[in-house]
């Protein structure tokens, strides 16, 4: 840990500070978008999404045709000490995050949330049956 110096605002760590908070804040990072996996289990799909902080009430997940959006919010407390921290990196605010879900049963889907993970499993459609293979006769 390297001490912070709040006197000198102008010092190269405290530049570089400034900078890595803008890189950061302007990158995919901060996007609010949240990481996932998503497994091909045969007939379905798995997929897990970190949402730590997040209440399961404050979760939701909408189907519009082959479109599934995840969105979720984290309350922040009013008590902040802001004087106290050196630094501060912890979030708070809305996440969202669309997913194809183009040959997913779409009203089969079970979702769970435990621990900060929410876990949708995704059965995969039964594919179409096509007709067999045949040779058409000229007349």
């Amino acid at each position: 840990l390297i001490p912070y110096n709040r006197k000198n605002e102008n010092s190269t760590f405290n530049m570089f500070d400034k900078w890595e908070r803008d890189f950061w804040s302007n990158s995919i990072a901060g996007t609010r978008q949240f990481r996932t996996d998503v497994e091909d289990k045969g007939d379905r799909f798995a997929l897990s999404a970190e949402l730590p902080g997040c209440q399961k009430e404050d979760i939701s997940i909408d189907v519009d045709h082959d479109t599934q959006v995840i969105s979720a919010k984290s309350q922040q407390t009013n008590e902040e000490k802001q004087d106290n921290y050196v630094r501060r990196e912890r979030r708070y605010g809305s996440f969202s995050r669309n997913f194809d879900v183009t040959g997913v049963d779409t009203d089969q889907i079970q979702a769970s949330y435990e621990n900060g993970i929410l876990t949708l499993e995704l059965p995969k459609k039964n594919p179409q049956q096509l007709p067999p293979a045949r040779r058409i006769e000229i007349q």
